[in-house]
């Protein structure tokens, strides 16, 4: 493992830098091995058991008490018998992008709370850290001391002369790409902000800089960190005349970090976010050894945005076919919802401009927003429809049990699915828009980012008859079925098949000991399917333990049945 860390450092670095550093990143992992767990058995990776919740610190907020022990007394009370992971969004210090423009690495935010709030919420479930580092907050002390030249960040960020040609950098945002600052000296130094003027992009190719960050990783598994989110990792790497996203180097550093962290944390698995179409996101599982053990599927939520809109699940049928992972120490992380919006870049080469628009119309109807890049031509094309996932899919004036059955029954394909589910909390509470925040912050995000009162949201799931309730509940149930069942392992085999209507998905999945035909109704009308061609005599719906007999089965709209074929 160490001469796998050398020759990459060498690939990134040439001989000679690529020998002291590897020198000093091994003195690194050595002197943290003292402080992280050693001799643990890490088991499998993942299994049908592993279910992630992703949420602000603060999203469920009572005066008086600190956010983050709301949110673990709110999980231990509520999720401890069905999720097993919390992705706390991140908890550090920061100065913009909620959280996402990051002050110090090392610290929680004291608004909200402490690092022992961090390990009461690990006692109980496993956690996921971000670590955003393509970027780091402008205020922050690393780029004072960038700016004042000291010895060690003279290089930490990158500083371009600003007539230089950049046209062929990818551009995820509308914002300047490089951005004026002034050195102590008055001097005007234009730096590269990938994503806006407060987030200033890290150097990778100066060494320090990457040592730096491992020790920052590696500090998060001394916390408890089980699963690492490497933010924006495909812009890590900067090369002038070329796009400056997923370049080689990019992949070599993900590389690093997973050798890395095989060597003293085998049980710590890495997610990389890049937001971009599925062949590129995908090849962030390297070989399925050397890089992320787990890929978000970013495909999923537009996707299922169209099936249920278009009321047709064929699209959906067909792209499930095609996934596949290289090893099984590989998944995806399969998720509708999350802080930010919709992405639609990953639906590119698989929707129609029609189709695409027909989305957009139907989220702005719904009170929602998009959100546009600059093209390298100088055009402006959507990536992102900001909304929360119910009012997606929900016209807020429809009655509200259609809307609940709508909304399970995306959430039970989801978790269906082969790989690692995660729900967002606005998901699994129920939330709508936040209008009033986007009109406070003036940023669209803010549409699915709202705070919520704890003893109000408390109040809500109490009442049996709320939306906040049957959402609830209905979200739980279908997790605890799946958490139930080997045939949901993230490896079992997985097959969309034809039931002779295009309204149902269905879908085939299958463990050593157990198959489950996933029946998902993504209409507003009745649809009929012979059960007969499934199982000889009856079958067993996993969900409410009904015995259905192996004859034509008329599915209501948007009803979902998990049948049991076969259990050993």
């Amino acid at each position: 493992m160490t001469e796998t860390i050398h020759q990459q450092l060498v690939e990134l670095y040439g001989p000679e830098e690529g020998q002291s550093t590897y020198e000093a990143l091994i003195q690194i992992i050595e002197r943290k091995r003292v402080s992280i767990r050693q001799g643990v058995d890490p088991g499998p990776l993942f299994d049908e058991k592993d279910v992630v919740l992703i949420t602000y610190g603060d999203t469920l907020q009572q005066p008086g008490a600190s956010p983050l022990h709301i949110l673990e007394k709110f999980a231990t009370e509520y999720l401890h018998d069905t999720l097993s992971t919390i992705h706390v969004l991140p908890f550090y210090p920061y100065s913009s992008d909620d959280g996402f423009s990051v002050i110090d690495y090392f610290a929680v935010n004291p608004r909200l709370g402490t690092w022992q709030d961090i390990a009461r919420l690990g006692e109980r479930f496993d956690l996921m850290f971000d670590a955003v580092i393509n970027h780091m907050s402008a205020q922050s002390e690393w780029f004072r001391q960038f700016l004042a030249e000291e010895p060690g960040f003279q290089d930490a960020f990158i500083a371009i002369d600003p007539a230089t040609d950049l046209s062929s950098v990818t551009r995820p945002r509308t914002s300047p790409l490089l951005t004026p600052f002034q050195r102590p000296d008055d001097e005007t130094v234009y730096v590269w902000t990938t994503f806006s003027a407060d987030q200033v992009d890290l150097n990778y190719k100066d060494p320090a800089t990457l040592l730096r960050i491992l020790d920052v990783l590696l500090f998060y598994v001394e916390k408890g960190a089980r699963i690492i989110r490497l933010d924006a990792i495909a812009y890590i790497w900067k090369e002038i005349g070329t796009p400056s996203i997923h370049q080689p180097e990019a992949h070599l550093i993900v590389q690093v970090i997973r050798a890395a962290l095989d060597l003293v944390a085998p049980y710590v698995i890495l997610i990389t976010e890049t937001n971009v179409p599925h062949a590129e996101n995908i090849a962030y599982f390297g070989d399925g050894e050397n890089e992320a053990q787990l890929v978000y599927n970013f495909t999923l939520p537009p996707l299922l945005l169209h099936t249920f809109l278009s009321g047709d699940a064929t699209r959906l049928h067909h792209w499930v076919n095609t996934l596949h992972t290289p090893s099984a120490q590989t998944t995806f992380f399969n998720f509708t919802a999350s802080h930010d919006g919709i992405g639609v870049r990953p639906v590119e080469d698989i929707l129609t401009e029609e189709e695409l628009a027909m989305m957009i119309s139907q989220v702005e109807a719904h009170g929602g927003h998009v959100s546009y890049k600059t093209n390298s031509d100088g055009t402006q094309s959507p990536y992102e429809l900001n909304i929360t996932y119910i009012d997606a899919l929900c016209d807020p004036q429809e009655p509200q049990n259609i809307q609940v059955r709508r909304f399970l029954a995306s959430q039970a394909i989801m978790l269906a699915l082969a790989g690692m589910p995660a729900i967002y909390i606005h998901s699994l509470l129920g939330s709508r828009n936040d209008f009033e925040g986007v009109e406070r912050t003036g940023y669209n995000r803010s549409i699915n980012r709202a705070k919520l009162q704890s003893d109000e949201v408390l109040g809500q799931i109490a009442a049996e008859d709320s939306f906040r309730a049957q959402i609830f509940q209905g979200c739980l149930n279908l997790v605890r079925t799946r958490i139930a069942h080997s045939a949901f392992h993230p490896n079992a085999a997985q097959r969309a098949l034809s039931v002779g209507t295009s309204s149902v998905f269905a879908l085939l999945r299958q463990s050593e000991t157990m198959q489950v035909l996933a029946l998902h109704n993504v209409s507003e009308v009745e649809q009929t399917i012979n059960l007969g061609e499934f199982c000889r005599n009856e079958c067993v719906d996993l969900l409410t333990s009904a015995t259905l007999p192996a004859r034509n089965h008329t599915m209501a709209p948007y009803e979902v049945r998990w049948l049991a074929l076969r259990q050993a």
